[in-house]
């Protein structure tokens, strides 16, 4: 499995999080694509703007795209719209990467929110062509064609094919150095399960609570009952991977909590787009990974309990 020294990339989704690692990658240098929805007029005639301590930047030109049959084939497709996207049209991707990876060493890094949230992009392309990605970000896009980056920007990555497990190909190696040069922190992971239940420590009770209690993270931290409840469903979290095969250290848990302390008060994606109303990533980040644990013979309880709140509240802000 070898892979192109120079990787060209398409971004599909230039939100907050496709715009700020897509404009990073323009910026040092890469060729990048990206395909945009509601942003396409604005971003082609002003371009993008990103906020960042890294040092803000502005790109006048763009690649930009409102079709994907209007793309050009690259070397690798960063997924980075919602999963919600898919749910909603799933011939969408099809699209995309039918249209994108027509090179024979082609293929799609799927940076979304979740647990196997790549099987949908490996039924297109097969298992061998797929990677995912974790990101550890806080950014928001705060206007059209305008992102503003907050803190982290760390990108846990692996393959998707259980053929690959335990390693860090020269695929991987190729995107961690094309990342490095554009000031994107990376960590390959040799097993993209354990990366994925361990994010999912972090996504589960802030994502989920955020909403349900329409509390920022440093709200959810600075009272001693919902600081309960995170702890508690972050320990869940951990004996539902344990069960499913993954080990989750209890040091990493104690990280995402330090972390998320440090971290400026940050309102989850999640919360963003229910207060926008917009799908929450329900399924991707509760649904998937309840059904492993029941299927592994754990009932996850305040998981469970969280994901039918959720599913309620997504169904009643998406008629009102």
């Amino acid at each position: 499995m070898t892979a192109p020294q120079n990787l060209s990339f398409a971004v599909l989704g230039t939100g907050a999080l496709g715009g700020f690692y897509g404009g990073l990658l323009a910026r040092s240098g890469h060729e990048v694509h990206f395909l945009v929805r509601s942003d396409y007029d604005y971003i082609k005639q002003h371009g993008l703007q990103v906020d960042t301590p890294l040092g803000d930047f502005h790109l006048n030109t763009v690649n930009v795209y409102s079709r994907p049959e209007e793309m050009p084939p690259v070397d690798c497709v960063l997924v980075c719209w919602k999963s919600t996207v898919e749910l909603a049209s799933p011939q969408t991707l099809a699209q995309a990467l039918n249209q994108l990876c027509r090179q024979g060493n082609s293929f799609a890094l799927v940076l979304q929110n979740g647990l196997d949230v790549e099987s949908t992009a490996a039924n297109i392309l097969g298992a061998k062509r797929v990677m995912g990605g974790c990101c550890f970000l806080c950014s928001n896009k705060i206007g059209p064609g305008h992102i503003q980056h907050l803190d982290y920007g760390r990108i846990a990555f692996g393959e998707y094919s259980m053929d690959f497990r335990g390693q860090v190909t020269e695929r991987m190696k190729t995107v961690s150095s094309a990342f490095e040069s554009a000031q994107i922190p990376n960590t390959p992971a040799q097993d993209l399960r354990t990366a994925r239940w361990k994010k999912l420590v972090w996504n589960i009770p802030f994502n989920g609570l955020s909403v349900a209690l329409q509390a920022d993270t440093r709200q959810l931290l600075n009272d001693p009952h919902t600081t309960y409840l995170v702890e508690a469903l972050m320990g869940e979290v951990q004996h539902a991977a344990s069960m499913c095969g993954i080990h989750v250290e209890d040091e990493h848990v104690q990280r995402m909590l330090t972390d998320t302390r440090a971290m400026v008060p940050y309102d989850s994606s999640m919360l963003l787009d229910f207060r926008a109303g917009r799908p929450i990533e329900v399924e991707a980040i509760f649904g998937n990974p309840l059904r492993a644990a029941l299927a592994a013979g754990f009932t996850p309880t305040r998981i469970e309990m969280l994901y039918q709140q959720l599913c309620f509240l997504d169904r009643q802000n998406l008629s009102s």
